[in-house]
Parts: C-alpha cells; sequence; structure tokens
C-alpha cells in the first residue's frame, strides 16, 4: 500500500466499509468525506488502477453499473496500513482495529 496516493487508500477503506458498492456509492461517501465534489475522471481512473494492482474486484451489476470488492490482498493491506498506523500513534490516541 506504501505506492497508493492518499486518494486510493481512502478508496479502499471506502470500498472496505460498504457491502459491495457501486461507483456512484463510492463517489457519496468520499464526497461526504472531502466536503467537495469528486469528478468521475478522478474516481474511475483510481478505482482501475487499485483492480491493476490487485486490490479490488469489479464485477457488473448490469449493462451500466459496476460494483467493487476488496481482494484477499486488498484487506490486508489495510488490515497492515491500520497496524501501521496505530504503531506510529500515542497510547492514548490509539484506535482499536477489530
Amino acid at each position: 500500500m506504501h505506492d497508493l496516493i492518499g486518494f486510493q487508500r481512502d478508496l479502499l477503506y471506502v470500498v472496505h466499509g460498504l457491502e459491495e458498492p457501486n461507483g456512484l456509492e463510492v463517489k457519496e461517501e468520499l464526497e461526504e468525506y472531502y466536503e467537495s465534489e469528486i469528478h468521475h475522471g478522478r474516481l474511475y481512473p483510481n478505482l482501475d488502477t487499485l483492480c491493476e494492482k490487485g486490490l479490488v474486484d469489479k464485477g457488473q451489476i448490469d449493462e451500466r453499473t459496476n460494483y467493487y470488492t476488496l481482494t484477499r490482498r486488498g484487506r490486508r493491506e489495510v488490515q497492515a496500513r491500520r497496524e501501521w498506523e496505530n504503531e506510529h500513534l500515542e497510547e492514548n490516541e490509539r484506535i482499536d482495529v477489530p
């Protein structure tokens, strides 16, 4: 995950937190977090990059709509990142990972 940009890491977290989200659901979640519009030209190329890296799988709902899920590798990468973050936080600021 060290080679991902922050936006791509955020995409992984959103896909992980939603159940087979489509692109619009991912977009809406990120827009709420960033408090600004996320353009399709930013969203979909980055989702495609995550698919190419083997972190996200893309499935088809219908002719126009895809859904996204984390691969086993993607889940491992998210977990490893959370562990790394926890190691670098002060004890009283530690985030519990279920």
